[in-house]
């Protein structure tokens, strides 16, 4: 279906500003990171900094398979998205680059994932692994959102 389509329904298109308010207000997405065959999809916390820049915390043990496709993408793909009814909800997706964060920017990174979710399994664990700092850095992204219903609909 089109947005044009939808829009009968209520939908609407995000602008630039909403965008950037719903992802300040989310915690949580999923990355997706190209491989060969299917794409391999990451649920992840987020920091956002209320521009254009994501920020996450990698886990890693050994050899990490996030990591290497991480740093092997040219491009990848993150989804943010909350649904509180069938009625309210709001997705975006974003389109960028992921890359380590680099040492003098580790401050604002830490900053921006101050609001980050963990499960709680995450902070009492972590004795033996190794902690990265990535971001994501927006190139595109488009959003479009519910908020009620539909024109006509007898709830």
């Amino acid at each position: 279906m089109t947005l044009e389509t939808l829009a009968q329904y209520g939908v609407e298109r995000m602008d630039d500003e909403a965008v950037r308010a719903f992802l300040t207000t989310q915690n949580v997405g999923i990355l997706g990171l190209p491989t060969a065959d299917a794409p391999v999809l990451l649920p992840l916390s987020f920091g956002f900094d209320g521009e254009s820049t994501l920020y996450f915390t990698f886990v890693l043990q050994g050899d990490s398979e996030k990591q290497a496709r991480a740093e092997q993408a040219e491009a990848a793909t993150f989804l943010v998205y909350q649904a509180d009814t069938a009625f309210t909800w709001q997705s975006a997706r974003l389109t960028g680059r992921i890359e380590p964060v680099p040492e003098d920017e580790v401050d604002a990174a830490r900053d921006a994932l101050a609001n980050a979710w963990r499960p709680t399994l995450f902070e009492e664990s972590t004795d033996g692994v190794d902690v990265e700092l990535y971001r994501f850095v927006v190139a595109d992204w488009s959003a479009i959102k519910q908020t009620g219903l539909p024109p006509g609909f007898d709830g």
